[in-house]
């Protein structure tokens, strides 16, 4: 019996911070439209992320920048029309919220107006601590991203692993740290190195969902078209597929041509 046949409790920030208490780990996965959402969700998935990855997965541009706010509600609200349980949160895109606070509680704002989705996660440390706290004191949740920050992909110049010298790290904890205390309720670590990952983890009370970041987390989350296996090109070292549906989806599509060109479907059984 799925997770999600034994309970249809809905999963809150509150509820979260108990799986971490008890030592449970927290599953997390991406969805962007109302068929896939309800899929995860009738898996039994804790949280839904809406990610701004759509950038990549769903229109196909190289990185997550060129997604705008309009798109992102407008996924985030096909989401939660497919959602009954798990908690859904939604990426500010960029230049929703660098650098202007209250440019950024707007864009919070309406994402949870406009699409109905229970928290927003945000990029970034002490740079955008303004833009957190006005948008938490407006009771609108946080989630914190740290490490690997796709948005500042120009800065940084690669996808490589970060926080792997001292300094870094110890930035990278202080962050933690900052944004624990200003409010957010969870922290997303990308692709940092395990022992670091671990040590936030342990060193704050709020939950961390990590993704290259090692078994430390108290959770994990990956795109879902990468771990289904939608995507072939994207092959990271902390990717693990757990299906080839490009293979599976394309074999069916060239069988429906063949059944369609000979004459084959629709047969007898499939017509009025």
């Amino acid at each position: 019996m799925s997770t999600a046949k034994k309970t249809k409790k809905r999963v809150t920030t509150h509820r979260l911070w108990e799986m971490k208490q008890r030592g449970e780990k927290i599953s997390m996965l991406t969805a962007y439209d109302y068929s896939l959402a309800r899929i995860v969700d009738d898996a039994g998935i804790d949280a839904v992320l809406v990610g701004d990855s759509a950038s990549n997965v769903i229109h196909g541009h190289e990185t997550t920048l060129p997604i705008t706010l309009e798109q992102m509600i407008d996924h985030a609200s096909s989401v939660v029309r497919g959602i009954k349980r798990a908690l859904i949160v939604v990426d500010l895109p960029f230049g929703a919220y660098q650098g202007d606070s209250k440019n950024a509680l707007k864009s919070a704002i309406r994402i949870m107006k406009e699409s109905g989705a229970h928290a927003i996660k945000m990029e970034g440390g002490s740079f955008i601590s303004a833009s957190v706290k006005r948008i938490i004191s407006a009771g609108i949740p946080v989630m914190g991203h740290l490490g690997l920050t796709p948005q500042s992909i120009y800065k940084f110049g690669t996808y490589e692993v970060r926080a792997k010298e001292e300094e870094e790290a110890e930035k990278l904890i202080e962050d933690a740290l900052m944004l624990e205390r200003l409010g957010c309720f969870a922290l997303v670590l990308e692709k940092i190195p395990a022992h670091l990952a671990q040590k936030v983890t342990e060193t704050v009370k709020i939950p961390t969902i990590g993704i290259g970041a090692g078994p430390g987390c108290d959770g994990q989350i990956l795109v879902t078209h990468d771990m289904l296996g939608i995507n072939k090109e994207f092959s990271p070292r902390f990717l693990r597929r757990y299906a080839q549906l490009y293979d599976v989806m394309k074999a069916s599509m060239e069988q429906y041509i063949t059944d369609v060109k000979s004459g084959d479907f629709p047969n007898e059984q499939e017509s009025y």
